[in-house]
C-alpha cells in the first residue's frame, strides 16, 4: 500500500453500513427517531432542573450536565450517521473528521469521569446524610463537574493530536459510521505504539479510575443501606442512587467493548467484526443517552411533579 502525506490526504470515506442497503433505511428511521427523543428528553430534564429551585442541588446539577453531554455527544456524531444512511459513498474532509472525533471522545470521556463525581456525589449523601450539604457545597460540586469537562476535554485534545500526526495510507476507507479513533488507527502506515500506550493511559484515567470510585462508592452504600433498620429507609436510601447505577451499568458495558483494549493496525480482523464493533458504537452513541431521561425520570418523584408543575403554570399563563 502506498503512503499519503497530511497534503495529499484531503477526506475519508466512511463505510457504514454501505454494504446492507436495506438496513440502511431501516437504521435511519430508528437512529432519527431516537435522536429527535434524545434531544426532547434531555432538553426538558435540563429546562425543569434550571426552572424548579427545589432541584437546585448537586444531584440534579451533576444531572444537567450529563444531559447536555449527551446531546453535545449525539449531535456530534449522529447528523454524520444519518447522512451516511442516504449516502452511497459517504465522505468526510480530514478537517472534519479532526473536529468531530476530538468532539465525540472529549463527551465520551467527560461522561466518564462525571459518572464518577456522581458516584461520590451518592456515597456522601447516604453514608453521611447529616453532613451532605456542607461537604456538598456549591464551592465543592461546581469544580468536580468543571474537572470532568477538563479532563474529558484535555484527553480528547491528546488522543486527537497524537492520531493526527500519524502518516496514512492512500487506503482511506474507514469501516465505521463516523471518524472513531480507533478506526483512525487501523489506516495509519506508520508504527501506532505510543497512540496504544496513549489510548492506555487514557483507558486508566477516564475509564478504569472512575470505575474503581463507583465500585468502592458502592460498596460503601450497599453497606450503609444493609445497616437501615426500616425496610422503607432502605428502599428510599436504595432509589435514591438506583438510577445512577443503572446507567452506569449501561454505559460502561458499551463503551468497554470499544475502547478497553486498543488495537494495532496489525490486529487480525473481518468485515463481519467492523459491522459489530460499529453496532456497538452506534448502541453507545444513541441508546445510552436515550435512556438517562428515562431512567432518571421514570421512578423519580422530583422530576415528575417538577414537570407537572411547569406544566401547570404554562397552562395557567396561556389561560391569561
Amino acid at each position: 500500500m502506498g503512503r499519503a502525506n497530511d497534503s495529499m490526504l484531503t477526506e475519508f470515506v466512511l463505510v457504514g453500513l454501505s454494504a446492507h442497503p436495506k438496513l440502511q433505511t431501516m437504521f435511519f428511521v430508528l437512529v432519527l427517531w431516537m435522536y429527535l427523543m434524545i434531544l426532547l428528553g434531555n432538553g426538558v430534564l435540563i429546562s425543569v432542573i434550571i426552572y424548579d429551585s427545589h432541584l437546585h442541588t448537586p444531584m440534579y446539577f451533576f444531572l444537567c450536565n450529563l444531559s447536555f453531554l449527551d446531546i453535545c455527544y449525539t449531535s456530534s456524531s449522529v447528523p454524520l450517521i444519518l447522512d451516511s444512511f442516504l449516502t452511497v459513498r459517504k465522505t468526510i474532509s480530514f478537517s472534519g473528521c479532526v473536529v468531530q472525533m476530538f468532539l465525540s471522545f472529549a463527551m465520551g470521556a467527560t461522561e466518564c469521569v462525571l459518572l464518577g463525581m456522581m458516584a461520590l456525589d451518592r456515597y456522601v449523601a447516604i453514608c453521611y446524610p447529616l453532613r451532605y450539604p456542607v461537604i456538598m457545597s456549591k464551592s465543592t460540586y461546581v469544580p468536580m463537574a468543571a474537572g470532568s469537562w477538563i479532563i474529558g476535554l484535555t484527553d480528547s485534545l491528546v488522543q486527537t493530536s497524537l492520531a493526527m500526526q500519524l502518516p496514512f495510507c492512500t487506503n482511506n476507507v474507514i469501516s465505521h459510521f463516523v471518524c472513531e479513533i480507533l478506526a483512525i488507527l487501523k489506516l495509519a502506515c506508520a508504527d501506532i505504539s505510543i497512540n496504544v500506550i496513549s489510548m492506555a493511559v487514557s483507558n486508566l484515567i477516564v475509564l478504569i479510575i472512575p470505575l474503581l470510585v463507583i465500585s468502592v462508592s458502592y460498596v460503601f452504600i450497599v453497606a450503609t443501606i444493609l445497616r437501615i433498620p426500616s425496610t422503607e429507609g432502605k428502599r428510599k436510601a436504595f432509589s435514591t442512587c438506583s438510577a445512577h447505577l443503572t446507567v452506569v451499568i449501561v454505559f460502561y458495558g458499551t463503551i468497554f467493548c470499544m475502547y478497553a483494549k486498543p488495537k494495532s493496525k496489525n490486529s487480525v480482523g473481518s468485515d463481519h467484526q467492523d459491522i459489530t464493533d460499529a453496532l456497538i458504537s452506534l448502541f453507545y452513541g444513541v441508546v445510552t443517552p436515550m435512556l438517562n431521561p428515562i431512567i432518571y425520570s421514570l421512578r423519580n418523584k422530583d422530576v415528575k411533579a417538577a414537570v407537572k408543575n411547569m406544566l401547570g403554570r404554562k397552562h395557567f399563563s396561556d389561560g391569561m
